[in-house]
């Protein structure tokens, strides 16, 4: 009779996506969505990529045997090197910050392994976290398929990892890209603003609110 750690190793091989004429790069996806699995599975099979899916940073533990037993380096249970790790960050019982961390600080051969974190919140405090430990990027999800390649070229040219410093600076310009549209929407209603009868504008400029509405009529 099978025990439940076989049955359980039985499953991850069959869950090994393997295309034809794919690169020898194998991603461990961890997600406890299987809507969200089973997308970002399809996206690294559209890639050529070797996957091995799990629903939990505890699965992920013990197919990279740091559960307890003899730690295998970066080869799981089906003798598949793993080349990166995705993961999910809000997950029941180990969320993919902590899975995060005992990869980087309980394995010596595991920490060179980069581990990318998605999650569907954008929040500042969490990304700096989680770069700062050692991520190698933070996605927003949904993941797209020029997310993927991307991870995958950066890989396969096996390009070392940028700083942390470097890392959050890039990733602070593209947070304040993105918040131009909101800085945008706030100042788009100039009218209210130079309106003589507000009580937020004072009636002795009216010379600055014609100004101001010249500007943004060119």
């Amino acid at each position: 009779m099978e025990t439940a750690r076989q049955v359980f190793r039985r499953n991850l091989q069959e869950n090994v996506e393997v295309c034809d004429g794919s690169p020898e790069l194998h991603v461990l996806a961890v997600d406890d969505s299987l809507v969200d699995r089973k997308v970002i599975e399809r996206l690294l099979k559209i890639s050529s990529c070797k996957v091995t899916s799990v629903e939990s940073g505890t699965r992920a533990l013990q197919y990279l045997g740091l559960d307890g037993e003899k730690g295998k380096g970066s080869v799981g249970f089906d003798g598949l090197k793993v080349n990166l790790i995705m993961t999910d960050y809000s997950m029941p019982g180990m969320t993919g910050y902590e899975l995060l961390k005992k990869i980087k600080q309980e394995s010596s051969v595991l920490k060179e392994i980069p581990v990318v974190i998605m999650s569907s919140e954008n929040i500042l405090t969490r990304i700096d976290r989680c770069l700062e430990e050692g991520a190698e990027e933070y996605l927003v999800k949904p993941v797209k398929l020029s997310d993927v390649k991307r991870l995958k070229d950066f890989i396969m040219r096996g390009e070392g990892k940028d700083s942390g410093e470097t890392r959050i600076r890039k990733r602070r310009r593209r947070d304040d890209h993105s918040s131009l549209p909101q800085s945008v929407t706030l100042s788009s209603s100039p009218a209210l603003a130079c309106d003589p009868s507000s009580t937020l504008m004072p009636s002795s400029a009216p010379s600055a609110c014609s100004s101001k509405r010249a500007k943004l009529c060119i």
